[in-house]
């Protein structure tokens, strides 16, 4: 493609020396009038010779992609909507636009200059063709000088903007990544801008300003500031702005392949590549590893990523936006999400042994006293950056241009925890609960079903075919946590009002291995899944309620990996759906308070779930609805995720506390929450506020509605029996 490019454009400059063609309009321009032959020359020297360097440059990067596994991203008729869709909204700058002020800058310069570089490839087009067919003249070439001012405008004024962001304003995610790379990349750039500018001022200067120029109305302005510099200096001003011009070109072209710049390139690949067989929710599935011939697990060299992993190392921009929105990195963790890219991308950098001297430019500019010797990616990451992810996936939300983070980092966790047992010690423990007890509290299975009793709930045998609509599948929390229990009583007692037929397996339910599969243990995850696919094809369960996001995803979007395809739908789901249809009566339920929900990441962004738990709220009456400041997609993180449920937190301040206090901030006096670690973390949180129950109570959304519906009960019978006795009517 290079050799192409470079051959198109050294031909394009032929073609005219040779049929010397020209316009006999008045009302146009010549192409490299005032410029003479021996500049033209270098530019159609200098220029293809530099457009293969950079594309042979580029191919060494694209060799270092190569270095990983496979990743079925093919365009298939299924999925090519899909991908063209996100291809759109990346070079469309729609993710880029969710941040308004840095969405509106990079617009005004990635638009800027593309204009510019049309406005360029209009005027060789038009250099090529014979009198007759030439089209820049009259009123298309006015028409074309007012576009071309106008794309240069919008240009340099973002790439001052740019410079005041980075320089003056200073954003912290901005300014802890500033490099002397973003200097040169900015500098080139408005280097490129002003000496177009300058070279078409002293143009038509030299051409006496004719009246047809005023539609140039940045380049008509500067020319006027040159009257009265003879016809000399004139030309000789012309030719040092034009030659200013394109070796702030050629560097551009130079700094291209080796700067943060490639992501022009390997950005909008990227977001065309979004799409992927498994769902978001879903790790990559991995064979079975009682019967894989397998030696290895997990990440530990560059060469354990696929390769789509690999081209996100180099798709980076470096912007940040990952690590302003990581809960572990806002408090005081050692994790950075996007340092885990550009650490993996340094060592992938710098171990292309296929490139000269055996690598490659880093993604962005390092210290020199960073040395990597190996293609390990431990020697840049270390454990207690992975062990610090909550799994939000806040991450890969925010990121603009569709970097996977959050693959990477469990990837690395499986090795660390398959291969060389390196997990915090309390994990341990939870890993033997879940290895002999079935459950991570370790409690007796046997009393999975007690907070059954007295409840009209019917418990299966496994061996038995499910006769009612729906399995109820508790999950862990909902059997043994206290809090919990709470919550799947109040759901029961609302399937039971809404006339809903559900069974729940009691002690032959096991955990589903969510928390052994996030922190990477990978075998205990099977350990766990396998039996329970088994049991649940066995019984021919074909619809499941879940009240854990938690067990939601695993349930619906894993285990299919394993042969479990089932019909999931979360409690809030169940609920909407209920009080729509009229089948749950909500008519009464009223609460005269204030509510804020937290969004579950599990449910929201790992699910898109974000609606239906807020109708549920919003069917109450009397509340006020409150939104925390991070809330949907933007939510925060309770901190639990990620089996960071069972590990302790002692660096920096605790995600669930900085999370309550988001939620009392909002004056509300009820928080709503759709899952059991989140209810627990935010209960804790608010509690370590200096906040009891009476000024905000913290409870999942099931128990807020049951309230709500027997409060209103109350208040309705209270009604009845104060109205006053009527007279009897003749007759009665």
């Amino acid at each position: 493609m290079g050799i192409f490019m470079a051959v198109f454009t050294v031909v394009s400059g032929i073609i005219p020396l040779i049929t010397k063609w020209h316009s006999e309009k008045a009302v146009t321009r010549e192409p490299f009038e005032g410029i003479p032959g021996p500049l033209q020359i270098a530019f159609y020297t200098v220029v293809p010779a530099l457009i293969v360097w950079a594309t042979f440059a580029f191919a060494d990067r694209v060799k270092n992609w190569e270095r990983g596994g496979p990743d079925r991203r093919r365009t298939t008729t299924k999925n090519v909507k899909r991908r063209l869709a996100d291809f759109r909204a990346g070079v469309y700058m729609r993710t880029l636009l969710r941040d308004s002020a840095a969405g509106v800058m990079h617009s005004m310069i990635y638009f800027g200059f593309l204009g510019l570089l049309g406005v360029t490839t209009v005027l060789e087009v038009d250099h090529q063709l014979p009198p007759s067919l030439k089209f820049l003249h009259g009123h298309v070439y006015m028409a074309y000088s007012f576009f071309g001012d106008f794309a240069g405008t919008v240009f340099v004024g973002g790439i001052l903007w740019a410079i005041a962001r980075r320089y003056i304003q200073r954003p912290y995610r901005i300014r802890i990544k500033t490099k002397p790379e973003h200097a040169l990349i900015l500098g080139v750039f408005l280097a490129i801008g002003v000496t177009g500018f300058l070279a078409e001022g002293f143009r038509i200067a030299e051409i006496d300003q004719p009246s047809y120029e005023k539609w140039s109305f940045i380049g008509y302005p500067l020319s006027m500031l040159f009257d009265g510099m003879s016809a000399h200096t004139l030309d000789l001003w012309h030719q040092i702005s034009w030659g200013g011009h394109v070796i702030s070109f050629i560097a551009f072209l130079a700094i291209l392949p080796v700067t943060m710049l490639r992501h022009m390139f390997t950005s909008p690949l990227n977001m065309y590549l979004k799409d992927r067989e498994r769902p978001k929710g879903a790790m990559k599935a991995m064979p079975n590893l009682t019967e894989t011939s397998l030696e290895s697990f997990g990440a530990a060299v560059v060469e354990d990523f696929t390769w789509k992993q690999l081209l996100d190392l180099d798709a980076c921009t470096m912007c940040g936006r990952c690590t302003s929105v990581c809960p572990a990195h806002a408090t005081g963790k050692p994790l950075d999400p996007r340092e885990i890219v550009l650490k993996a991308g340094e060592v992938m950098a710098a171990t292309a042994a296929h490139a000269a001297g055996g690598r490659v430019s880093p993604p962005i500019g390092t210290d020199s006293a960073i040395t990597i010797s190996s293609n390990s990616l431990f020697e840049r990451i270390t454990a207690e950056e992975l062990w610090s992810c909550t799994t939000c996936r806040a991450c890969d939300e925010i990121c603009p241009v569709n970097i996977e983070i959050l693959d990477k980092i469990l990837d690395m966790r499986r090795y660390l925890s398959l291969m060389e047992s390196n997990f915090p010690a309390e994990l341990g423990n939870a890993y033997r609960a879940m290895e002999n007890q079935g459950n991570p509290w370790g409690m007796n299975q046997g009393e999975r079903g007690d907070w059954a009793k007295d409840l009209d709930v019917t418990i299966v045998d496994p061996g038995e075919p499910l006769q009612s609509e729906y399995l109820y599948w508790v999950g862990c929390a909902g059997s043994f946590d206290d809090k919990n229990k709470k919550v799947t009583q109040a759901m029961a007692k609302l399937l039971r009002r809404a006339g809903i037929s559900v069974a729940i397996l009691g002690p032959s339910e096991m955990c589903t291995g969510d928390s052994a599969r996030r922190s990477g243990n990978e075998y205990l995850f099977q350990m766990l899944a396998m039996p329970n696919v088994e049991m649940l094809n066995g019984m021919g369960v074909k619809k499941i309620i879940t009240q854990c996001p938690h067990c939601f995803n695993t349930l619906k979007n894993e285990y299919p990996q394993l042969g479990g395809n089932y019909e999931l739908v979360h409690h809030t789901q169940l609920l909407e759906q209920l009080i729509e249809s009229g089948q749950l009566d909500v008519s009464q339920a009223t609460l005269e308070e204030r509510i804020t929900y937290h969004d579950s990441c599990y449910l929201g962004r790992h699910n898109d779930v974000y609606l239906a738990p807020r109708k549920v709220v919003a069917s109450i009456k009397g509340i006020e609805v409150v939104e925390m400041q991070r809330n949907g997609t933007q939510g925060m993180c309770c901190g639990a995720g990620g089996a960071r449920m069972w590990m302790e937190e002692t660096i920096g301040t605790k995600v669930n506390d900085e999370r309550a206090m988001e939620a009392i901030s909002t004056g509300a006096t009820r928080v709503a929450t759709a899952c059991p670690f989140c209810y627990v973390m935010l209960d804790d949180g608010v509690k370590a506020a200096g906040k009891d129950e009476s000024e905000v109570k913290v409870a999942d959304i099931a128990i807020h509605l049951i309230e709500a519906i027997e409060n209103g009960e109350r208040q309705l019978a209270a009604m009845q029996n104060e109205a006053p006795l009527q007279a009897p009517v003749a007759g009665d």
